[in-house]
């Protein structure tokens, strides 16, 4: 039997350092090759990492390859990921999946056809506290989950990120960027979203990048930058969600859950790691007992602290799944519903109603501690 799935990676911007370098903390995958539209970022990437670079053809065609990583901007997920599957090889995407529930819909359907599996991030929800948080709802801590709310709000991304420009055109957005993490998890805790309504905006029609190397450049804007959602969820829970680039401080919690016996308080889903609290009907919030998860342990330093970054654990865990035939946990139906619900929040946004969803999932298999750390090389 295969242990191990080789691994390309196509895409060498800002995240495929991530991926490179975390990879090696995982079994079942071994990076070989990276490609790029720039031939010039894939040589970068390969002689920092080790690994061959080659056109992006060359890459599809590469027999040593089972899974390509498609790390292209959110635009040309589809088109990529297409192609991926017809080259015989199974795809692992960033998120978003795509940027039209039909573009996701035909890559679930050529996938089935060719035998070949798809995932996607966000593997996030895979983290120490995330998976705590759900050991504890399902333990009943709280009770039945009957609302919530959650909130990912900043002044943008043209601050920081060398090339933002993408953020802001059509199939960027922080619901599509951002959304994913906080969607994923909530899948995670309470399973499929049966509809959706939102009011989404725009605080200005343009950017200015005061990040280098283009600084000063401005940038068109050509998606609402600020949404409010309330998804209703098929188990019965309503969450409010708010993500915006609009916003210059705030005091918002980034995901609580309220229960029918108290409530839990999440920490930020675009990460692995931080501290759940839980109160019960006493009201008293205390930090839930630290169970020693491997992806919840602080493994970089950051400017605010040591910090848990497992990013990689989605694609080890597809191919560990591939390997001993069960379910990957970032898989195609749930990337998909994800997608569903998140154009259906930007398009009640455009038509002023709820939309209902058209697809559905089940909630990923929990990883415990065993789990994870057979995920560990």
């Amino acid at each position: 039997m295969t242990k191990e799935l080789g691994v390309g990676i196509l895409g060498c911007g800002n995240i495929s350092t991530t991926y490179f370098s975390l990879s090696p903390l995982f079994k079942g995958i071994k990076v070989l090759a990276c490609a790029d539209i720039n031939p010039a970022a894939a040589e970068v990437k390969a002689k920092e990492y080790g690994v061959r670079a080659q056109t992006v053809e060359d890459l599809l065609a590469n027999e040593e390859l089972d899974v390509i990583v498609n790390l292209t901007i959110p635009d040309a997920h589809f088109a990529v990921s297409k192609a991926i599957l017809q080259a015989g090889k199974h795809v692992y995407s960033e998120k978003p999946l795509t940027v039209t529930l039909q573009q996701g819909k035909e890559l679930q359907a050529l996938g089935r056809e060719k035998g070949l599996a798809i995932g996607c991030a966000p593997d996030t929800f895979l983290g120490g506290a995330h998976q705590l948080a759900r050991a504890y709802i399902e333990e009943g801590g709280v009770g039945r989950i009957t609302s919530g709310t959650c909130h990912v709000m900043s002044p943008g991304m043209e601050m920081w990120h060398p090339n933002p420009g993408f953020f802001f055109l059509n199939g960027g957005g922080p619901i599509l960027d951002l959304g994913p993490y906080y969607i994923a998890n909530l899948i995670n805790f309470l399973g499929p979203v049966k509809r959706v309504a939102a009011l989404t905006t725009m605080a200005n029609p343009t950017r200015t990048v005061t990040s280098e190397p283009l600084k000063g450049t401005i940038i068109p804007v050509e998606t609402p930058t600020n949404i409010h959602a309330l998804l209703e969820f098929a188990e019965g829970a309503t969450i409010t969600l708010s993500a915006s680039w609009d916003v210059w401080s705030h005091r918002h919690a980034n995901m609580e859950l309220y229960g029918t016996e108290g409530s839990i308080y999440v920490p930020d889903p675009n990460f692995f790691g931080g501290v759940v609290e839980a109160s019960g009907r006493d009201k008293d919030i205390k930090p839930l007992k630290d169970w020693d998860h491997p992806f919840g342990k602080a493994n970089q330093e950051h400017p605010n602290g040591p910090r848990a970054n497992y990013r990689t654990a989605g694609l080890a865990d597809m191919a560990m799944a591939l390997i001993e035939g069960r379910d990957i946990r970032c898989s195609i139906d749930r990337a998909l519903h994800g997608v569903d619900v998140m154009t259906s929040i930007l398009r009640s946004g455009a038509e002023g109603n709820f939309i209902g969803t058209t697809t559905t999932c089940t909630k990923p298999a929990a990883l415990g501690i065993d789990e994870a750390l057979a995920l560990l090389a």
